[in-house]
């Protein structure tokens, strides 16, 4: 690529959407949107650097053809061809527009609060993830690094309503037991894992991807060796009660090693009167909230960033209709 563009200023990458950008592709990944693909970032020079493109870009790279077609009854996928009427898939874009509609904002340009907390972590997870092959200019890797992970008070804002998430339901799954209701106890456990495993890529500092590769994410995080086990019990018990305390406590412990708040015991403790044994993880809410400074945060409902609260992958997957939910919830503070 690189020898088409000599004097054409340009970053090439593979980064936004596709399980290749997260390293968690496989051989079933290659039957669509698969291959030799890349975004060309331009700031100037689009038409000529299309044009090089559509006249000498090779036909096969690496053994693998470079064009691509429409699958059939498919709008919007497509499949590797050595057909004379394919397509290249090499997006030339100029940075800033790229990043605004897959995120909503420039990060080259101001990056508010707000602009955080709107973003769905998939979309962060992409535009962090995935190859640079070359950047002349500089622009994507200064965005990239802005994007690398949240500012300090938005981490603490965020990590505050995932423990929130959990005490809401850490207590139901006894409860559900209690009364016989094993298939309610493992959905509840269920919500709670899923809970829990987010919290922990969030302390780890990894945007959590959607539900499809959360596991993958997860699995490869050193803590998961401790801490999954304990999860994997918890869904398959009939009273998985126990099992998610423990891994509340262990995770708990994490959450005090990171200094983001004060520390707190992580031993679980009865439910009021009740003989559940539990977290109480609103106390790390607290904590949390309490450390966190940034005027555009204090006040706002403890929900977090709008995957936190909105589960609709077509409202996730339009980053304008997510900004809007963002922007109506955000104003509830000033309610």
């Amino acid at each position: 690529m690189a020898p088409l563009l000599r004097g054409v200023p340009h970053a090439a990458a593979r980064v936004g959407a596709g399980s290749e950008v997260l390293g968690l592709d496989t051989a079933r990944s290659t039957d669509h949107d698969w291959g030799p693909r890349l975004q060309l970032f331009v700031s100037h020079g689009h038409g000529r650097a299309r044009a090089l493109l559509e006249e000498c870009l090779p036909r096969r790279v690496r053994g693998w053809p470079t064009r691509y077609e429409p699958v059939p009854d498919d709008p919007g996928v497509h499949r590797l061809t050595d057909g004379p009427g394919g397509l290249h898939l090499v997006d030339v874009v100029e940075p800033g527009t790229w990043f605004t509609e897959w995120l909503g904002f420039d990060p080259n340009a101001e990056v508010t609060t707000a602009d955080w907390l709107a973003t769905p972590t998939q979309r962060l997870a992409g535009a962090v993830a995935g190859a640079v092959f070359h950047d002349g200019v500089g622009e994507l890797t200064a965005a990239r690094r802005t994007l690398r992970w949240y500012p300090t008070d938005v981490w603490r804002y965020v990590l505050a309503c995932q423990w929130l998430r959990i005490a809401q339901e850490e207590p139901f799954v006894g409860r559900c037991a209690e009364t016989g209701d094993e298939l309610g106890a493992r959905v509840v456990a269920s919500r709670l894992v899923r809970d829990l495993m987010r919290l922990c890529l969030l302390l780890a500092r990894r945007y959590p991807p959607y539900s499809k590769w959360l596991g993958s994410a997860f699995s490869a995080l050193p803590e998961a060796a401790e801490v999954g086990p304990v999860l994997r019990r918890a869904l398959s018990a009939p009273d998985p009660q126990h099992d998610l305390a423990e891994a509340c406590r262990m995770v708990a412990a994490w959450q005090n090693r990171t200094g983001l708040a004060e520390e707190l015991s992580p031993e679980p403790r009865p439910f009021h009167s009740r003989p559940y044994p539990v977290l109480d993880a609103a106390r790390y809410t607290e904590a949390l909230l309490a450390g966190v400074e940034d005027p555009a945060l204090v006040g706002l409902p403890p929900v977090g960033a709008v995957d936190q609260y909105v589960d609709s992958t077509d409202a996730l997957e339009r980053v304008g209709l997510a900004r809007n939910v963002a922007r109506a919830v955000g104003r509830l503070g000033s309610g």
